[in-house]
């Protein structure tokens, strides 16, 4: 996918993702999630996409509010690393980041958190999937 900024919730234990247009189908007899991924803040970016459905989660909001959402597996980069993590999909358009991660994201990649920084992770090294250099 593209670059974008997150949020470190170390109170969250799961990340979540803005996404709309959420719907599930059949793929090879596996159930899978079709939807449409909203990635930026100040240039809104939209991209269509399709994951296999990892599980339905219920999630309670900082609100204390419940709601069922759909969990994809998809890999994070963040720097030189990168790591599979699972993000729920919600509509996060009242947020100010389209994406959140959380605790188990962070500590499947071996992060450390100091809440006294911000923005000092530089941005990934991903290989150009076109085999251009």
């Amino acid at each position: 996918m593209v670059g974008l900024r997150a949020k470190i919730d170390t109170g969250a234990s799961t990340s979540s993702l803005h996404a709309t247009d959420i719907q599930v189908f059949e793929r090879a007899g596996e159930q899978w999630v079709r939807f449409t991924a909203h990635l930026g803040t100040l240039v809104q970016r939209r991209h269509r996409c399709e994951a296999p459905l990892v599980s339905v989660k219920t999630i309670k909001s900082s609100n204390g509010q419940s709601q069922s959402r759909y969990v994809i597996r998809t890999h994070l980069a963040l720097g030189e690393q990168q790591w599979p993590v699972e993000f729920t999909l919600a509509c996060r358009k009242t947020m100010r980041y389209r994406v959140l991660l959380g605790s188990k994201a962070l500590v499947a990649g071996n992060l450390l958190v100091n809440p006294a920084l911000s923005y000092v992770q530089s941005k990934p090294l991903l290989a150009d999937s076109s085999g251009a250099e």
